[in-house]
């Protein structure tokens, strides 16, 4: 996976992302990132990307001939015309599927707008995708860009040392993941669940799989309408939360 963003701020990128899993990965040729600055691609001599906005209205916008000089840069170093992801609150909100779909991507480009945005004359050319990471406004794509490259680079083999992993996170197969404990076996007085500790692979498995209905009935129900779930799971959660209503 080669992934290259389209930025007025490399170094956030760079620095943000050249660390911890993201950063071994890079290290080891699993994955990697370039930074491209679109002020490298500007005309102007003073280095502006941006300009007043035609009809009038505050702010400023990102003008479309440096950030299609910049993307034209990259087609140069492409094998085939790539995936073209414009962070935006306007896009579709991006998910796990949406991290799977994109991790079998050779090549993906990621354009990071500021100000009030892009001109649209220049989206409309290259853009194969608007995402946003939710609802509600950032100063810059930099940091929904990095949210992306780490959920997609988890899902390419060999980016986390144990592949299980990646299949057992929250979401894995639409349900969140069940609760996680360590050493020491009390801590503050409370014990680690018992079933963990009775070394029943088939037991504690069952035990994390309802842990999993558990915790996503109570904290995230609108996931159930999805998930991977047999009939036998939908009555166990019907049963559970009518426990909880009596309680």
């Amino acid at each position: 996976m080669n992934y290259h963003v389209l930025t007025l701020f490399p170094d956030m990128i760079e620095q943000g992302m050249n660390n911890s899993i993201i950063g071994r990965a890079m290290a080891d040729g699993k994955i990697s990132l370039e930074a491209v600055n679109i002020r490298d691609y500007t005309t102007n001599k003073h280095g502006k990307t941006d300009d007043y906005p035609y009809g009038g209205g505050a702010g400023m916008v990102m003008q479309a001939q440096p950030v299609y000089d910049a993307f034209q840069a990259v087609l140069e170093r492409t094998e085939a015309k790539p995936r073209v992801i414009y962070v935006t609150p306007q896009g579709s909100v991006f998910n796990q599927q949406m991290a799977r779909e994109l991790a079998l991507e050779k090549d993906i480009v990621i354009i990071c707008g500021h100000y009030e945005g892009i001109d649209e004359r220049v989206l409309d050319e290259i853009v194969t995708d608007n995402i946003s990471i939710g609802d509600y406004v950032l100063t810059g794509g930099e940091l929904p860009a990095m949210v992306m490259i780490d959920a997609i680079s988890r899902m390419i083999p060999g980016v986390l040392h144990n592949d299980e992993s990646a299949e057992d996170d929250s979401f894995g197969d639409g349900l969140l993941e069940f609760p996680q404990y360590s050493r020491p076996e009390v801590w503050n007085g409370i014990p680690v669940p018992k079933i963990l500790l009775s070394g029943d692979h088939a037991k504690v498995d069952a035990w994390r799989r309802e842990q999993s209905l558990i915790r996503t009935a109570l904290r995230r129900p609108d996931l159930l309408e999805t998930a991977q779930i047999s009939p036998k799971e939908k009555a166990f959660i019907a049963k559970f939360l009518e426990n909880q209503k009596e309680q």
